[in-house]
């Protein structure tokens, strides 16, 4: 009672506050308790982010002659090694920043954080591993800058909102799914996943799943020893199945735990499945875990925003910045919209939500200041809902998982040696979380049903998210203005 009658209270606008919107059955501990829920299950974000952006190499630069993505380069390794922890710092700062403003100006519970589907967008269609895209880290970033920009007018102008109550249901639905079947294809793969499949010659995909010794140097491919990998098989069982399990019990950050469990069992040194083997880069990254507590100052991808826009790159810049436009159009709009149903405070006549405004341009801003630090676009979480279903329905809510993030920054040796294999099936449960939604395509109505599974069918097997949303705006309209 004396919290909710403080300045804090009033703030928040807590039950009992005396202020005059007060929201009804909203508790102080009610609030830090749903606040800590949303950390826990989004917690994951930090080393899985970190860990696919990392694969662009960022800013280092590889001087190899004979090998082009510098994939056995020491020095390059060591170089992308020390961006991966200025992502960790990056990716945990902005969560904390945005996800604190979200609550403090919109007073929603609803947390930010870089999205997954459009982080792997940035590093493997857009930047390409190691660099190899068709646009370098700084350009695309300069695409993210550009698009938190457009993001402001569109939403102080009002056409976001009404973008997104325009599209069929069906089109923002296939996208989603899409995106999640393409980050289950991540998951599956060797840099950022567990190992379970590689790119083919005859086929376009082969089993994998061996030890490093047994793959093909130039092509990946397994000449001997499939699926006889420990760590696919620890990431198999720890990290998928145990994970899912608690999923299904609704263990609050069950993401988390799955994780933990592998990273704990591959930090011992001189074991099968270690992740700190006896290499240069290995001893220099164990070096630093063995810190245990650590702030990491961003060094590498602090404003390196490249601002030449023009030449071969132009095209190539403006497929990326109306990729990452219309993605979190459907994406950070829906998450808002879904959140706010979910809260309670949808206003059913004009079907918008009190501070939409504020909350869109805490969204927006938040995408060009994550772009500063480094990082891909930010967008609203789903997993806002284990806060909610805490009974969390404040901005409070936001604000102590904002804090949870800006502590984690002190934890930057921790979240940035936990393995690829520890982090692959997580890829694939969120990729399976977010295709679930596929059901409420309307898949009786050819004209909707066919975009959809093209889009579907696109995105993973093309390796594009780009690709799938072009397929996707094309065949609607090519089937809908043919009945007119």
């Amino acid at each position: 009672m004396a919290m909710a009658k403080s300045v804090v209270g009033r703030r928040f606008r807590l039950e009992f506050s005396g202020h005059k919107f007060e929201r009804k059955g909203t508790r102080f501990l009610t609030e830090v308790r749903a606040g800590l829920a949303t950390f826990f299950a989004m917690a994951y974000i930090i080393s899985v982010n970190a860990g696919i952006v990392s694969q662009t190499g960022g800013t280092c630069v590889c001087t190899s002659t004979t090998d082009p993505l510098c994939k056995d380069d020491p020095q390059y390794l060591q170089c992308v090694q020390e961006i991966n922890l200025d992502l960790v710092t990056g990716t945990a700062a902005i969560s904390a920043i945005s996800s604190f403003a979200m609550g403090l100006f919109a007073n929603m519970p609803i947390a930010l954080a870089p999205g997954m589907g459009i982080n792997a967008y940035f590093s493997y269609q857009v930047v390409g591993f190691h660099g190899e895209g068709s646009v370098s880290y700084q350009l695309a970033l300069t695409a993210v800058f550009v698009e938190g920009l457009i993001f402001v007018g569109l939403t102080l102008l009002g056409i976001r909102q009404w973008l997104a109550r325009s599209l069929p249901a069906s089109l923002k639905i296939a996208g989603g799914a899409g995106i999640g079947l393409y980050l289950a294809l991540i998951g599956l793969t060797y840099e950022a996943g567990i190992g379970a499949i590689t790119g083919g010659t005859a086929d376009p995909l082969q089993l994998a799943g061996c030890v490093p010794e047994l793959r093909d140097a130039d092509t990946g491919i397994c000449i001997g020893g499939k699926m006889r990998n420990p760590t696919m098989w620890l990431g198999i069982f720890c990290g998928g199945l145990f994970t899912a399990f608690l999923m299904m019990y609704r263990v609050k950050g069950a993401l988390c735990f799955g994780i933990l469990l592998v990273s704990i069992i591959s930090w011992p040194r001189n074991t099968a499945v270690t992740a700190f083997p006896n290499t240069e880069l290995g001893n220099l990254s164990f070096d630093y875990f063995k810190k245990v507590v650590s702030f990491r100052p961003l060094k590498h991808v602090l404003a390196v925003q490249d601002w030449h826009i023009g030449g071969a790159q132009t095209k190539d810049f403006m497929v990326a910045l109306m990729t990452f436009l219309y993605v979190d159009i459907l994406d950070c709009t829906g998450t808002l919209y879904s959140m706010a149903r979910f809260c309670g405070v949808i206003d059913e006549d004009t079907q918008d939500f009190e501070g939409s405004a504020v909350a869109y341009l805490v969204d927006a801003s938040s995408i060009s200041i994550g772009s500063l630090l480094g990082i891909p676009p930010v967008t609203a979480y789903i997993e806002s809902g284990a806060g909610v279903s805490e009974g969390g329905a404040t901005g409070m809510t936001a604000c102590v998982t904002g804090l949870c993030f800006f502590i984690s920054l002190l934890f930057g040796p921790i979240f940035a040696n936990i393995p690829s294999w520890a982090t692959g099936c997580t890829l694939m449960l969120v990729g399976a979380m977010m295709t679930r939604a596929a059901v409420d395509i309307n898949w009786r109505y050819i004209g909707d049903s066919v975009p959809a599974f093209l889009t579907m069918a696109i995105m993973p097997f093309t390796y594009s998210i780009a690709y799938g949303l072009i397929v996707l705006v094309t065949s609607t309209f090519r089937l809908h203005g043919l009945e007119y």
